[in-house]
């Protein structure tokens, strides 16, 4: 067996992972790069394997940054089947089709404004290509082993990120590999916590806070204090948020700081985002996998007013009204927030508050450097509006929580690779897997190729 780590390499972004066995070459996720200019240049760049002689994928849930250029795959000639659990399928079902939308806004808007140096610009696919993609999606169940391709065969296990997250165990004759995916958090107000892996031959972990331990303070009562503050100066809450896992906390969180009389019963509180909306009633069919119970999960479904047109969405910018709006993306590199930022970033009575980890290179992580402008659709937006950052409202595990899960295992790998991490964290977290673990440990490099002996 032999792996090449072709994203999520240096970056949290751009997850992919190819698995060669005998004669079978295989995907574990396949997400879009986002972030750094020379990051998101790599999702134009030629896979170093032909899309036609890989024969399948195995996801591990929906996030675009490791879903998300499947339609590009697909595209360029790959016919195999794509295998995940159930409720990934059905979140790829809304956000692949959504992603190839946007990218043709994107590029249209890029095309009629004149601030693209390509012409025409081009989206990386298109809606219709990335609902063509869907065809070739196979749902499996948690627990049950599957035949992938040759000798392979492959397991998935909760890992408790989002709806439908899971850890991959791929085996062929005579080694196996664990890629644990997005870890989720051990005690997380939606989702269960990460199922507890016993061992595997080697192991491939996430990173993204392997340098930082999460606030201990109670995200909830941090997130009703900062809207209650912004609301008593007369100001708006943006909240950049991802439409899987974070828009359904933020809802829950603030069904529950209405009821409990933290912030005013009445302000009117926005999800900007259909996708989201959709995502949000997809926690009623798969309630076995996450805490809420069916009462919770209409009361998060109804937490917030559902803005579904371009024109409601033009009308918020409009309002000058304490509100809260929530809209994608989660570290606001397009879709309907960008217009809401616009609208709202240079008023120092509002607040844009960021829910969750902000890749380099994103807008997100520039507004949190300080940044006193931001660039949106070509032009320079001042920033004088509040910047705050709720870092423990993150679906993924810290430091402390990974090494716990790893010290679940019972013997330990012959090599852990470090992946999906900045560079800090990834190396922090090796050194301290390394020292208080006594395990082998490496951060591979962007296509570095192993074996796996």
């Amino acid at each position: 067996m032999h792996m090449q780590f072709l994203g999520a390499t240096g970056t949290v972004t751009g997850s992919k992972y190819l698995v060669t066995s005998g004669r079978s070459n295989i995907l574990v996720d396949c997400g879009l790069f986002q972030g750094y200019k020379q990051l998101r240049l790599r999702n134009w760049s030629h896979l170093p394997v032909p899309p036609a002689s890989i024969d399948a994928v195995v996801l591990t849930h929906a996030h675009l940054d490791h879903s998300g250029y499947i339609p590009l795959l697909v595209k360029s000639g790959f016919r195999g089947k794509i295998y995940c659990s159930e409720a990934t399928y059905e979140l790829c079902r809304i956000l692949l089709p959504d992603s190839g939308h946007l990218l043709e806004e994107e590029a249209g808007y890029a095309n009629r404004h004149g601030h693209s140096r390509h012409s025409p610009a081009l989206p990386l696919y298109t809606q219709e290509e990335a609902e063509d993609a869907l065809a070739y999606f196979a749902p499996v169940k948690f627990g049950k082993r599957f035949a992938v391709a040759g000798a392979l065969h492959a397991e998935l296990a909760r890992s408790g990120h989002i709806l439908g997250a899971s850890m991959v165990t791929l085996r062929d004759d005579k080694t196996s590999v664990v890629f644990s995916g997005d870890l989720g958090r051990m005690n997380d107000p939606l989702m269960a916590p990460p199922a507890q892996v016993e061992g595997a031959d080697y192991l491939v972990v996430e990173s993204t806070y392997g340098n930082r331990r999460h606030d201990a303070a109670d995200p909830m009562t941090l997130l009703g204090k900062t809207i209650q503050e912004t609301v008593a100066r007369g100001g708006v809450v943006i909240i950049p948020s991802f439409a899987v896992g974070r828009a359904q906390t933020l809802l829950h969180y603030v069904d529950r700081l209405k009821k409990a009389g933290a912030i005013p019963p009445l302000l009117p509180v926005y999800l900007n985002s259909p996708m989201a909306a959709d995502v949000t009633a997809l926690y009623r069919a798969y309630r076995h996998d996450h805490r809420l119970d069916e009462e919770q999960c209409s009361a998060m479904c109804h937490a917030a007013k559902i803005v579904n047109t371009v024109d409601e969405s033009k009308a918020l910018n409009m309002k000058r009204m304490p509100m809260v709006i929530i809209a994608a993306s989660g570290m606001a590199t397009g879709g309907r927030v960008l217009h809401h930022l616009k609208a709202f970033a240079s008023d120092p009575r509002n607040t844009i508050l960021f829910a969750g980890f902000q890749a380099g290179g994103t807008r997100g992580a520039a507004m949190l450097g300080g940044a006193d402008a931001i660039k949106i659709h070509g032009e320079y937006v001042p920033l004088r509006a509040q910047v705050v950052q709720i870092e423990n409202l993150s679906a993924h595990a810290d430091a402390d929580e990974i090494l716990a899960w790893l010290s679940g295992f019972r013997q330990p790998p012959k090599r852990t690779f470090i992946t999906h991490g900045e560079p800090e964290a990834a190396d922090s977290l090796r050194r301290r897997v390394e020292e208080t673990l006594k395990w082998e440990c490496s951060v591979p490099d962007y296509l570095e190729r192993v074996e796996l002996p």
